[in-house]
């Protein structure tokens, strides 16, 4: 049972539930909603797609930890399974082997012709996550950018796996369904991607003193605490404004419940975070917003509840 729950840790199972119920509900809250009449075997394959990403995700969770081992041993020793609990032969196993069945699974479900770009970008995430892992989380920037794209992806390939390649070159603008799926894939998108901006450099400022010592180039560390704070207040107050746009934009909708549950558990948190941020210098005060991003990020994924009965 500990070698299991080592496992489970290494793959950081939360995050893979986030990825479970983010994509579970976008495809039974929006898509389902929006094409009631949509092919016999739509859920077979979205099952396959979700298995697909949950493996290829667990993968990249796992080379992470993998050649993260000497970082985390000075920023989160108590939380080191690398080497501790599972030895680094199993972890490159694991890694190999989890990717290998992510594209596997995948080809199953996806015709290679027609869904050549599903399977693309099953191979780019896979390379990504290494690259991240062995180059980029250590350069300025260009980890957190992978990062935040590739958490925009996990909902974004749900939308990509509905349509063909000749479906997303010449669309049919003139169906109503098609442009509303799209909008609302887009809108989730870039709030994943800001929400995943904001957490990383936060969780940047919470590691900066295990990143200094082996020599990462993270934003604290280049541009110094106090314009990494305005870094993530820009993209705070950038998120915040076009949140509360959304929310006036709905009103002549009378979607009151939506408007009501996006201020208090999305925006109102976020706005916390931004006002807190300016007095925050410690390592455990950037866990604790760290914490309230990802809340806010739980609480718009919950968000797509709504779509189901406003659809």
């Amino acid at each position: 049972m500990k070698t299991i729950a080592h496992f489970l840790r290494l793959v950081r199972w939360p995050n893979l539930v986030f990825i479970l119920l983010a994509e579970c509900l976008f495809h039974y809250c929006i898509y389902k909603p929006l094409y009631p009449h949509s092919a016999a075997d739509v859920d077979t394959r979205f099952f396959l797609i979700v298995l697909t990403y949950l493996f290829i995700a667990a993968a990249g969770y796992i080379i992470n930890d993998y050649f993260d081992i000497n970082i985390d041993q000075v920023n989160k020793p108590s939380r080191v399974v690398v080497g501790s609990h599972i030895s680094r032969r199993w972890v490159i196993f694991w890694h190999l082997l989890l990717s290998v069945l992510g594209i596997y699974i995948s080809t199953i479900a996806f015709p290679f012709q027609s869904y050549w770009h599903i399977h693309l970008s099953n191979l780019l995430t896979i390379l990504l996550l290494w690259f991240y892992s062995t180059n980029f989380k250590k350069d300025f920037l260009i980890g957190n950018v992978v990062i935040s794209i590739l958490t925009a992806w996990s909902i974004a390939v749900v939308y990509f796996s509905k349509f063909t390649v000749q479906e997303i070159l010449h669309p049919n603008i003139n169906d109503t369904a098609n442009f509303r799926f799209a909008k609302i894939m887009v809108l989730y998108s870039v709030f994943a991607f800001i929400l995943t901006l904001v957490r990383e450099a936060l969780k940047d400022m919470e590691d900066m003193e295990g990143d200094q010592k082996f020599g990462c180039k993270t934003l604290p560390i280049v541009w110094g605490l106090r314009p990494t704070k305005v870094y993530i207040s820009v993209w705070l107050v950038v998120l915040i404004g076009s949140l509360s746009v959304i929310q006036l934009y709905v009103i002549p909708f009378g979607w009151w419940y939506s408007i009501l549950y996006c201020i208090l558990f999305i925006i109102a948190p976020l706005s916390f975070v931004l006002l807190k941020l300016r007095t925050a210098f410690e390592s455990k005060d950037f866990r604790q917003l760290s914490k309230l991003v990802k809340i806010a990020m739980f609480a718009g994924i919950l968000s797509m509840l709504f779509f189901y009965f406003l659809l």
